[in-house]
């Protein structure tokens, strides 16, 4: 029964890109480079014949000595404490300063990790690196690390988290399914958040973005729901597809005139906002961009020239609305389930009207097509 058991975890260990088995020196298991002189912390593998140690602090040295051989211990490789028999109780863990580099999924799943400390040294941190390391509440980014790899802190239990100026880039799913997280405070390095960088961090209140970020990615802040408010800078272009979807405690947020495009879905269900200034800038509507939210009016501006799918669908709260000579169609269910809508002005650009546009719009009484109209 132990074999099966053992032989479960080596096929774990594979399925997330461990390293076979290597040197045992103490407690812990290393690839050596004789060339280099250099130690690489590695994912101990059951041995016949070895007795394991379920650790519950893990002190990794500087150096180690084989045969007579010293080596310089400069990193912590992937999958090196992913959570098994080992380490399923480690909650504690101290990096040497000669430590340079924390690979992927290396504390994946390791539930009793409460505190570790990133010496200076390191400068960068994997894929999935504390993934799923729900004790772990704090966490100190050293300003050596230039950047935080993908689902880096995925389901972690952190709280609050300080991103130093030396990152450049936060990985997509980074800080996903944080619901402990109440704030963080972004610098003025970063120029690029991932996709889904905070999806569900449902505790997080309030968010800055530094001018030097260009993009906010698909999913971004996807169930947010307390984040009340969101303060864009000029430098942003894009609001990826989803990036604000479920943010239901959203009242306010500027968008501003350097966005070209609203994403698909961009403030789905946004239901506490209820007014939005839509720039010059922008160009075109994503499909469901406002869909389900509380807004009761707004101006769309003369540089836009589509209004997507349900664009503004189930906006109950929405009045009026003045589409400009721009835009040249009106997309199916554009405004469909906005009751309290009472008037609205069809330009002489509008061509067509998609199917159900103004469907169960229940307070609009009359309504002008324009000659231009050929086809509804």
């Amino acid at each position: 029964m132990k074999t099966k058991i053992f032989i479960f975890f080596l096929a774990l260990a594979a399925s997330v890109g461990s390293m076979s088995a290597s040197t045992k020196i103490g407690d812990l298991y290393y690839n050596l480079d004789a060339q280099s002189k250099t130690a690489e912390v590695t994912y101990q593998v059951y041995n016949s014949g070895d007795n394991y140690i379920e650790l519950t602090i893990a002190i990794i040295p500087t150096s180690v000595s084989y045969q007579s051989v010293t080596y310089n211990v400069t990193s912590i490789g992937n999958s090196a404490f992913a959570s098994t028999i080992f380490f399923s109780r480690l909650t504690n863990v101290i990096i040497p300063n000669s430590v340079t580099s924390i690979g992927d999924y290396a504390f994946y799943g390791c539930s009793s990790l409460t505190s570790i400390d990133i010496p200076n040294s390191v400068t960068s941190i994997g894929g999935s690196a504390f993934r799923d390391c729900s004790s772990l509440t704090s966490i100190e980014i050293p300003n050596s690390v230039t950047s935080i790899g993908d689902y880096a802190f995925y389901g972690c239990g952190i709280t609050s988290v300080t991103i130093p100026n030396s990152v450049t880039s936060i990985g997509e799913r980074a800080f996903q399914a944080c619901s402990g997280l109440t704030s963080i405070e972004i610098p003025n390095s970063v120029t690029s958040i991932g996709d889904a960088a905070f999806y569900e961090c449902s505790s997080l209140i309030s968010i800055e973005i530094p001018n030097s970020v260009t993009n906010i990615g698909n999913y971004a802040f996807v169930g947010c729901s307390s984040l009340t408010s969101v303060a864009l800078p000029n430098s942003i272009t894009n609001i990826g597809v989803c990036a604000f979807y479920r943010c239901s405690s959203l009242t306010s947020l500027t968008i501003p005139n350097s966005v070209t495009s609203i994403g698909n879905g961009a403030f789905n269900e946004c239901s506490s906002l209820t007014s939005i200034e839509i720039p010059n800038s922008v160009t075109s509507i994503g499909d469901y961009a406002f869909y389900g939210c509380g807004i009761t009016s707004v101006t769309i501006p003369n540089s836009v020239t589509s209004i997507g799918e349900r664009a503004f669908q189930a906006c109950s709260g929405l009045t009026s609305i003045e589409i400009p000579n721009s835009v040249t169609s009106i997309e199916g269910y554009a405004f469909s389930e906005c009751s309290s809508l009472t008037s609205v002005t069809i330009p002489n650009s509008v061509t067509s009207i998609g199917e159900r546009a103004f469907q169960a719009c229940s307070g609009l009484t009359s309504i002008e097509i324009p000659n231009s109209v050929t086809s509804i």
